[in-house]
């Protein structure tokens, strides 16, 4: 009965194609949240930021203030080749919207010197750790598909990748910033698929997040596994393929 209940969740957590294991030839993976997560919340690593550019800033009200901030960014529309200065100017948006709310007085000068600070740490040894059953997963995927990142991220993803040990397991890693298209939109994916020559029901995508990952890929034709690690992990991909 335990097997039988198990059998039934596993199906739950894959979208689409009955039949993917058959036909996969791919795995697309999502990066934050389902290869690695950061090892304190985003207000911690400013907070620490700060302290290294010699301010005082609250972690707490730095976490409130990023996510407002995250929520406010209008989505883009794709667009042919690299977006401009591997997305640092959207960045630097982003944390002047922050500092609007945490530290309105700051001034330029103080701001340049946050952000760039910030920039760098984020690309940092020790900023981020894989989620412990990882390196395991991907050694054992790597000889029977190709396998690949697709990311809202920018080229700072190499570096976290390398240093996290993992970048040897991927045949190509698909970048926003570098693509021309971000997560949910569905162009992304169409990319990442006609330069790797694959149909859509050749490849499993495994993400984390329910509209960027599980419903934008899904809406491309990818089977998908839904990562909800209250619920699962990557174990339990390697039980389904």
């Amino acid at each position: 009965m335990l097997g039988a209940c198990r059998a039934v969740a596993l199906r739950r957590w894959v979208r689409r194609s009955t039949f993917f294991v058959d036909m996969t030839e791919a795995i697309f993976f999502d990066a934050v949240g389902t290869l690695f997560y950061l090892t304190k919340t985003v207000g911690d690593h400013y907070a620490l930021v700060g302290r290294e550019v010699g301010l005082t800033l609250d972690a707490q009200q730095l976490d409130r203030a990023f996510f407002t901030a995250w929520r406010r960014m209008p989505p883009r529309a794709a667009i042919d080749g690299p977006r401009e200065n591997d997305d640092k100017g959207w960045w630097r948006e982003l944390v002047d919207l922050v500092l609007d709310e945490v530290a309105p007085s700051l001034g330029e000068l103080d701001r340049d010197n946050f952000f760039e600070v910030a920039y760098e740490h984020f690309a940092e040894a020790g900023v981020w750790e894989l989620y412990p059953e990882v390196s395991d997963v991907l050694e054992k995927l790597q000889p029977r598909y190709e396998l690949a990142v697709i990311s809202n991220f920018d080229g700072r993803l190499r570096f976290i990748l390398e240093q996290l040990g993992i970048s040897k397991f991927f045949a190509h890693i698909f970048i926003s910033s570098e693509i021309g298209a971000d997560k949910p939109d569905p162009e992304i994916y169409r990319r990442a698929l006609k330069f790797m020559n694959l149909k859509p029901d050749q490849v499993l995508y495994v993400g984390d997040d329910p509209d960027r990952d599980w419903k934008a890929a899904a809406a491309t034709g990818l089977s998908v596994f839904e990562l909800d690690r209250e619920k699962n992990s990557l174990r339990d991909l390697l039980r389904i393929v």
